[in-house]
């Protein structure tokens, strides 16, 4: 369990003080795969960074494990790190270095055997699949195999918690998802808990469980990832849903839909989780006199589960169609919205 409670960050400059956190409070579980998204200048970088004291908050502590680590010692501290591993978007790698020396750095400087940290890095370099690498330098390396580098680096001393600094943004999207597949199956194998920040709500999407939405060093928005792509709240989550979405081209295809299909109503469905894959169109032919003629749908997968949108015309005698929209509209995780009600 991570808690954060009141964490705040002020840099002060000629005189002039900025709020790059606000009094931020959450709580983490122990194993989840957080998400932290936010807009340039929102702050999440200053707070991840807040997390393991490689920036000195100004207010609030820090709770990793039972252990507070916003109060230890300098000495302490270091020890504490140890149990954090952390990933950057620009790998901070050694260059002078093999990619076996680079992962294994951590390790030397805990004071770990030889003997025993070849053993620990050679296990590290099948876990993010780079074996026959070892004594490539980051020079030699792709953007995906020097992130994995550091993935390997930051793992080294076994930490429970593991924070990545938009660990994806330098990478082409095949690259990301290579990358995200990687700390899915990370996160799936070695349990520990990973904080994810990023400005990318796709990212959000493919791999985390929860998201914290930050605006302007504040926690604007939080909940089940599911939760929030389906009812965003804020006007800064709307416009990160629209990245993966597309609420824009929906509008536009709606009003296309509307103009191409001049009879019949239009509807518009959202499917949540299981019922994404469910016979609900056939089950309303079979049971109700409409015609049925599907326009348009597409399904997202998420780690909470799937949802789809589908756009359906519906026409027949109005009772019937009046009985199925009742039906739809009584069954779980189903959503519906009547676009163009005529007749």
């Amino acid at each position: 369990m991570i808690s954060i409670e009141g964490l705040s960050k002020i840099f002060t400059s000629n005189k002039t003080d900025t709020t790059a956190v606000d009094n931020l409070t959450l709580s983490i579980d122990q194993g989840d795969i957080f998400g932290v998204i936010g807009y340039s200048g929102a702050g999440k970088s200053t707070f991840v960074r807040l997390l393991n004291r490689l920036e000195e908050p100004t207010n609030g502590r820090v709770v990793i494990n039972d252990q507070v680590v916003t109060a230890l010692n300098k000495k302490d501290l270091r020890i504490a790190r140890q149990d954090i591993g952390m990933i950057f978007q620009h790998f901070n790698l050694l260059w002078s270095r093999t990619v076996e020396e680079n992962i294994a750095f951590p390790l030397e400087i805990a004071g770990v055997s030889k003997e025993e940290r070849l053993e620990r890095v050679h296990s590290l370099i099948d876990l993010v699949g780079l074996s026959g690498k070892e004594q490539s330098y980051p020079s030699q390396l792709s953007g995906g195999q020097k992130q994995r580098v550091g993935i390997a680096r930051a793992l080294a001393n076994k930490p429970s918690v593991l924070l990545c600094d938009e660990a994806t943004s330098a990478l082409d999207p095949e690259t990301t998802n290579a990358i995200l597949d990687l700390l899915v199956d990370i996160n799936r194998q070695l349990g520990l808990t990973i904080i994810l920040i990023t400005h990318e709500m796709h990212v959000i999407r493919k791999i985390c469980n929860q998201v914290a939405v930050m605006e302007n060093g504040k926690v604007v928005e939080q909940g089940n990832v599911l939760d929030v792509f389906l009812h965003p709240q804020q006007s800064v989550t709307k416009k990160f849903v629209k990245q993966v979405m597309g609420s824009d081209e929906e509008d536009n295809d709606i009003n296309q839909l509307i103009k191409n299909n001049e009879q019949g109503k239009i509807i518009r469905l959202h499917f949540v989780g299981e019922t994404t894959n469910d016979a609900l169109i056939s089950q309303i032919i079979k049971t109700y006199q409409v015609d049925v003629s599907i326009l348009q749908g597409k399904i997202t997968q998420t780690q909470a589960g799937a949802y789809g949108t589908l756009f359906i015309q519906m026409g027949g005698n109005q009772d019937d169609v009046t009985q199925a929209i009742t039906f739809i509209r009584e069954q779980t995780s189903v959503e519906l919205e009547v676009v163009r009600d005529a007749d």
